[in-house]
C-alpha cells in the first residue's frame, strides 16, 4: 500500500510538472509572439517616417520654395507665389474659397495685437489646421514648416475645427428644408433611378491611435482601434447630417438608433407627408454609390480621416465633422478634385470592418420588403426589355439606410 501511495503522489507530482511546463512554454511563446508583434509595428512606424522624410527630401529638389527658411515660407512664397494647382495640393481647396473660409471664421479667431507679442494672422492659423487636416504629418513638421510652436499648431488645430463647427455647419451641413428635399427626390429619380430617395446613409472607420483607456471599446471587428463616422449625403455627395465619435466596436445598427437622424424620423419631421407609394428600397444596390465616392473624396481631401490620427480623442470627433463641413464646402464652391489624391488613398492601411448582421436581428418584415423589391425589379427588366440592369453603370446600389434588413431599418420605414 505504501509502495502504491508512493506512486501515486510521483504520478501527481509528473502530471504538475508537465503542466507548469506546458504553461510556462505557452507564456513563452506568448511572450514571443507579442514581443515579433511590437517589432513589426515599430519597424512599419520607420518606415513611414522614412518615406515621410524621403518625400519631403524629394519636394525639396522638385520646389525651388521648399527650400526657403520658415520665417518667410507663408509670407512670401505661399501668399505671393502660390499656382492654384499648389492651393488646391497643399491645403485641398482653391485659393478663393481659403479666403472666404478666413472671411467666415473671422468672429471666432479673429486675434488682438498686445504690447507684448503679434498675434498670429488669422489666415496663417487657418493654413496650419487645413495642412495638419489634408496631410495628418506631425505637429513639429508643421512646426518647422510655418515657423510656429508645436503647442501652437495644436491649438490651431483644435481652434479651427471648433469654429468650423460652430460658424459653417448652419451654412453647409444641416438637414435639407421641405423644399431642398423635394429637389433632392427629384435628382435620385433622374440620377440614380432611385424614388423617394432623400440622401443614402452609411458608416466609415476612422482609424486612432490607442486610447489611454477604454481600449477594447475602440477596437473593431478588423482588429484595430478606431472612431465612427455616421454620414447621410445627398445626390450630389454632399453631406446633410453626421454622427461622429462612436467606439469602434460599435454596430452599426446601434449607432443609427442614437442618433439625432432616428429621432428626427422618429417624430415624423424628417418627411411629414410621404408619399402614397411607401415602397422603400425599389433598387436594392442602387445609389449607395453615391455615399461611397463621398467618402472617398472626404478621405482623399482630408488624409487625416485615412492615416492614424495621433489627435487627443476628445477632439477627434469635431475634427471629424469639421472634415465634412469642408467637404461641403469645396463642393459647394466647385473646387477642383485632383484624382490623383483618391489613388493615394485607394490602398487603404486600415480596412474598413464589415458589421456583420447578428442572428436575432433576423425580421421577417424585412424578407417581405426584400420579396417586394424583387419583384419590382422582375417587372422593370420586363418592361425594359431585359436592359435595365445593364444600363445601371455601377456595382452598388442600396437605400435611404444601409441595413434595410435590419429591424431598426423596417422600423424606420414605417416612420417615413
Amino acid at each position: 500500500m505504501a509502495r502504491e501511495e508512493s506512486a501515486r503522489h510521483l504520478k501527481s507530482l509528473l502530471v504538475h510538472l508537465l503542466r507548469q511546463r506546458r504553461e510556462d512554454i505557452n507564456n513563452a511563446l506568448l511572450q514571443r509572439r507579442n514581443e515579433i508583434h511590437r517589432r513589426i509595428r515599430h519597424r512599419k512606424f520607420l518606415l513611414q517616417r522614412m518615406k515621410r522624410m524621403r518625400m519631403m527630401a524629394s519636394s525639396a529638389h522638385t520646389r525651388p520654395w521648399s527650400i526657403t527658411e520658415s520665417t518667410d515660407w507663408w509670407e512670401r512664397i505661399v501668399m505671393k507665389e502660390f499656382q492654384p494647382r499648389d492651393w488646391l495640393e497643399k491645403f485641398r481647396m482653391s485659393k478663393d474659397t481659403f479666403f472666404t473660409l478666413c472671411t467666415k471664421l473671422q468672429p471666432r479667431l479673429a486675434r488682438m495685437n498686445t504690447n507684448f507679442r503679434q498675434a498670429l494672422p488669422l489666415e496663417k492659423r487657418v493654413a496650419v489646421a487645413l495642412w495638419r487636416l489634408a496631410t495628418n504629418v506631425e505637429y513639429r513638421t508643421i512646426s518647422v514648416l510655418f515657423g510656429v510652436g508645436c503647442s501652437t499648431v495644436g491649438q490651431c488645430v483644435r481652434e479651427v475645427c471648433h469654429a468650423i463647427v460652430l460658424l459653417l455647419k448652419p451654412l453647409y451641413l444641416q438637414q435639407p428644408s421641405a423644399q431642398e428635399l423635394d429637389e433632392t427626390v427629384r435628382l435620385f429619380s433622374m440620377r440614380w433611378g432611385f424614388p423617394h430617395c432623400v440622401g443614402v446613409l452609411d458608416s466609415l472607420h476612422i482609424p486612432i491611435i490607442t486610447p489611454p483607456n477604454k481600449t477594447t471599446h475602440c477596437w473593431n471587428s478588423n482588429s484595430w482601434h478606431s472612431v465612427v463616422l455616421q454620414g447621410v449625403v445627398n445626390g450630389l455627395g454632399q453631406f446633410w447630417d453626421v454622427c461622429a465619435g462612436f467606439p469602434g466596436s460599435t454596430e452599426d445598427v446601434s449607432i443609427l438608433q442614437n442618433s439625432t437622424l432616428w429621432t428626427t424620423a422618429s417624430e415624423g419631421r424628417l418627411s411629414p407627408q410621404p408619399p402614397r407609394n411607401r415602397r422603400f428600397n425599389y433598387h436594392l444596390r442602387h445609389a449607395h454609390t453615391v455615399v461611397e465616392v463621398a467618402f472617398q473624396r472626404l478621405k482623399a481631401r482630408w488624409q487625416c480621416l485615412h492615416k492614424r490620427n495621433d489627435c487627443r480623442l476628445d477632439l477627434v470627433p469635431t475634427m471629424i465633422l469639421a472634415c465634412c463641413v469642408l467637404h461641403n464646402m469645396c463642393e459647394v464652391h466647385g473646387d477642383t478634385f485632383i484624382e490623383e489624391w483618391a489613388d493615394e488613398v485607394g490602398q487603404a492601411e486600415c480596412v474598413q470592418p464589415c458589421d456583420t448582421l447578428p442572428s436575432y436581428m433576423d425580421d421577417p418584415n424585412a424578407e417581405r420588403v426584400r420579396s417586394l423589391l424583387c419583384d419590382y425589379f422582375y417587372q422593370q427588366q420586363q418592361q425594359d426589355g431585359g436592359h435595365a440592369a445593364e444600363s445601371l453603370p455601377y456595382r452598388s446600389i442600396a437605400s435611404f439606410l444601409h441595413a434595410a434588413e435590419t429591424t431598426a431599418a423596417a422600423e424606420l420605414l414605417t416612420l417615413l
